[in-house]
């Protein structure tokens, strides 16, 4: 089980809205940023939780895994956590109305061991577990690994914290007992800019390290004639200072995935061998290898069965689109490949940069089904850091990626976002909220209260990865360039269902979707329901805007027109009249401008709905009604089941 102990939010928030979609009972996000709500910290703030006060009570077991799940979504990866893993002690608040109590932030506490572990590995397990990572980092590679290596800790009973060289105090190195460093080289064997003035100061200052357990992963290019030369000098440094090297440094050519993977499983048991005094205890490293993989070897009692995990070699025909904006020239590349079933998309496109063609782009994901990393494969729509090749892979073997639909393409497969971004701004889909009714916490901290059938209503509409996949979605994005799309229309329904929205707002979100390029101006639902769950998520969200848009304006303007008479003439009179309702919906004028651009012009250059000769429609200009022609039915028709329709006319609105 998934224990968070503390939860803060680093600088740079975007205000996406991503974390409170998943855990609004931790996050809220503000005009500014997204920060931790009081009522589960133990300091009774709303902020960003710079400080990192503990989580209060059981919040950090309750919702541990929203935690996580909204660390893993955030886009630009500030949300930052310390965990305690099953059995550890959890801190207990007890806060009366009138005083508030505060409470220190407590040191990361030990981890729960098997049973069967031996008495040594468990008096190991005991006290300080904490784990530092410190990247330097110039494109962010190094920061991805940071982040993995984090994630990996944890099966070994240690609590990770990631740290940015970039503002670390030289003064906190010695407190880390256990450390790990992975960093880039940048230009001639230069330190990235982040690590730049930490490298200085530790030149400058020469801080002792006497009791710190380090290793360190290098990120290099073998074509320099520095290689790794900014990790070999921190693995230099840090023995010089008096730091305890557990392993050996790692140097990783541009491939860098295979080789950090090697180190991290090897690097891990052993600085998790050291003890809280700094002290490493190698003779347990063995049996802290077999607690670190124990976890795959657990069996699923219950109903549930997990997916067996195909991992067979596929020869794969590859055909990836290719652009070149200097050249203005497109065209279509062939990589035949052999790659793991379960690999995913990015895996594999990844694999051809890296051996094959290092000129191709692609937005690279961060695993967990970044919005961003959209590409369509053999017509469908994915993200490509989460969709396994086993799952699109045609009969013959083929897969065939391309940009995906409704966006200008930048180079290859990498499309531009700045138009949806754009409109996104433009919409506003961000909380504005008014007072409403709530309940008291035990600290005296006031919270907003929801019904759980609301709450999962709530989620349920927003149960979209991607609202940049849903905008491609639609067949009208790409011929109209007004358009906002489905994607933006979603988000702002999501804040008119939020019971939590101020009716101010979501009156303007209303006018919004109601104006010329909202709701009104998608082409055909059906279209993006075929796209799969999502794609039917999205669909009834877009039906269900219009619906309520119809209710909301009482049925005025051209769409509500059509459906009110629609309804009417089948109630009424139990007759469907084609005639009568496209008289009642163009009005007179329309009937007028008809005559020279719409039915009837269509009717006289010989074209016809029907595929009947055209003399069947020009009769239509001397039999009444004059200017409709053959489109509608000349002729009323009854409709089967009468009362069946008047019942239904009547349970969808009593207007009817």
């Amino acid at each position: 089980m998934t224990v968070v102990a503390k939860v803060w939010i680093e600088d740079d928030c975007i205000t996406c809205d991503a974390c409170q979609d998943i855990a609004p009972e931790v996050f809220e996000v503000t005009d500014e940023t997204s920060k931790i709500l009081a009522a589960v910290r133990t300091d009774g703030t709303f902020d960003r939780n710079t400080g990192k006060a503990p989580l209060a009570g059981d919040f950090g077991t309750q919702y541990g895994e929203l935690i996580l799940e909204a660390s893993e979504a955030c886009p630009v990866e500030i949300i930052k956590y310390e965990l305690v893993t099953d059995g550890a002690e959890v801190v207990e608040v007890e806060v009366s109305a009138e005083v508030a109590v505060e409470a220190a932030a407590p040191a990361a506490e030990a981890v729960a061991v098997s049973g069967a572990a031996s008495g040594e590995l468990m008096a190991l397990m005991e006290g300080d577990r904490s784990l530092a990572i410190l990247f330097g980092s110039q494109t962010g590679n190094a920061a991805g690994l940071a982040e993995k290596t984090a994630k990996l800790a944890t099966n070994y009973g240690l609590v990770p914290t990631v740290y940015d060289m970039d503002g670390l105090d030289v003064s906190t190195l010695a407190n880390h007992k256990r450390t790990l460093i992975i960093t880039s080289t940048w230009g001639e064997g230069e330190m990235p800019d982040n690590a730049e003035s930490l490298w200085q100061t530790v030149n400058s200052q020469g801080p002792s390290l006497s009791g710190v357990n380090f290793s360190v992963c290098a990120i290099g290019d073998t074509a320099y004639d520095e290689f790794c030369k900014a990790g070999t000098d921190w693995d230099d440094k840090y023995q010089a200072l008096g730091a305890n090297k557990v392993h050996e440094i790692q140097l990783c050519d541009v491939d860098y995935e295979p080789p950090w993977a090697s180190w991290v499983a090897e690097a891990l048991p052993k600085i998790a061998c050291v003890d809280s005094s700094g002290t490493l205890q190698i003779e347990l490293l063995d049996q802290m290898i077999a607690y670190g993989s124990s976890g795959d070897e657990e069996e699923v009692s219950g109903d549930f069965a997990p997916r067996v995990v195909d991992k067979s070699e596929l020869t794969v025909t590859l055909e990836i689109f290719r652009y070149c904006p200097t050249a203005a020239e497109s065209g279509w590349d062939t990589v035949v490949c052999s790659i793991p079933a379960n690999a995913s998309i990015q895996d594999m496109l990844m694999a051809v940069k890296n051996s094959v063609d290092g000129s191709l782009t692609f937005r690279v994901g961060n695993g967990s089904g970044s919005p961003t990393s959209g590409v369509r494969v053999n017509g469908r729509l994915a993200l490509a850091d989460i969709t396994s090749i086993s799952d699109v892979i045609g009969a013959d073997g083929r897969i065939k990626i391309e940009p995906i639909p409704g966006y200008p393409v930048i180079r290859d497969l990498m499309v531009d976002y700045s138009k949806f971004e754009e409109n996104r701004m433009k919409a506003k889909p961000w909380m504005s909220s008014s007072p409403r009714e709530g309940e008291y916490l035990i600290n005296g901290v006031a919270v907003g209260v929801m019904e759980s059938s609301e709450a999962v209503k709530l989620h349920s509409i927003s149960d979209v990865r991607s609202y940049h996949l849903v905008h491609s979605m639609s067949d009208t994005v790409a011929y109209d360039s007004k358009y906002e799309g489905p994607g933006i229309h979603l988000q702002r329904w999501n804040r008119i269902m939020d019971p939590r929205s101020s009716e101010s707002y979501k009156n303007s979100l209303i006018a919004s979707l109601n104006n010329s390029n909202g709701i009104w101006g998608e082409a055909d639902l059906s279209s993006i329901a075929r796209y799969g769950q999502e794609g039917k998520t999205a669909s009834d969200g877009l039906n269900d805007i219009r619906a309520y848009i119809l209710n909301q304006t009482n049925y005025r303007g051209p769409h509500g027109r059509l459906v009110k008479w629609y309804g009417r003439s089948v109630k009424w009179t139990g007759k469907l009249n084609e005639t009568t309702l496209y008289r009642q919906v163009l009005g007179p004028v329309g009937l007028i401008s008809n005559i020279f651009d719409g039915v009837s012009a269509r009717m006289v250059l010989g074209f016809t709905r029907t595929g009947g000769p055209p003399i069947r429609s020009l009769q239509a200009l001397v039999l009444p009604p004059a200017g409709i022609g053959k489109i509608p039915n000349m002729f009323n028709s009854k409709v089967k089941n009468h009362h069946q329709v008047v019942g239904l006319f009547n349970e969808i609105d009593q207007r009817f």
